[in-house]
């Protein structure tokens, strides 16, 4: 089978074993592609989106806008051929250097002060989060603050310590995210969300 036909056949075989779902075309075309990717149907139950996240994420690569990640793995696994009608680049500061002299001068994570250095970046684009919470937190904090004006968080902290805590934090926020209840998330799962945005603003 060619790559093509097995993906259809994953997303088939997917819509027959979700059944039914709350989520209209657009969301569930995030969802199904989270659930393609991990191979995991909790994510049909767990994610959560505000009521503009679509619009906004679609928006903001449509306009050609910065998206932004806390890991090099989620960048690698956010697919540039969509992306690049658009000319959307893809940064990731967790080894900038200035990103690490900052971080071992306050005590901090790396992924906290790779969302300070990306401020201005960020703007009107799509932060992307799908390892740190100490990422997410700070995020939340700068949107708060007024320094941070992404045009969506995509917030799918993987872990033990404050994973799910920081996505509920971000729920709670009246700002345009796409996030989930729980421990479960990931590089890959945050990657295949900004996946499902770019192929529906390539076909729009």
């Amino acid at each position: 089978m060619k790559p093509e036909q097995i993906e259809a056949l994953s997303f088939k075989i997917i819509d027959q074993e979700a059944r039914t779902h709350n989520f209209n075309a657009m969301q569930w075309q995030v969802v199904r592609r989270m659930i393609h990717t991990s191979a995991d149907f909790d994510y049909q139950t767990s994610v959560r989106f505000h009521p503009d996240a679509i619009a906004a994420g679609v928006g903001a690569i449509q306009q050609g806008k910065t998206i932004i990640t806390d890991t090099n793995m989620a960048k690698a696994g956010i697919r540039k051929k969509e992306l690049s009608r658009f000319g959307v680049s893809v940064e990731c500061l967790i080894n900038n250097e200035k990103v690490n002299q900052t971080a071992a001068a306050a005590g901090t994570t790396r992924a906290k002060a790779a969302v300070d250095a990306a401020l201005e970046k960020m703007e009107d684009g799509i932060y992307v989060v799908g390892n740190a919470p100490t990422a997410l937190l700070r995020l939340i904090e700068a949107v708060r603050e007024n320094k941070a004006g992404p045009a969506l968080i995509i917030g799918l902290c993987v872990g033990f310590v404050n994973a799910a805590e920081s996505k509920a934090a971000l729920i709670e926020l009246d700002f345009p995210y796409i996030s989930n209840i729980g421990r479960k998330g990931g590089s890959n799962v945050a990657a295949s969300v900004v996946n499902a945005l770019a192929i529906m603003a390539a076909e729009t």
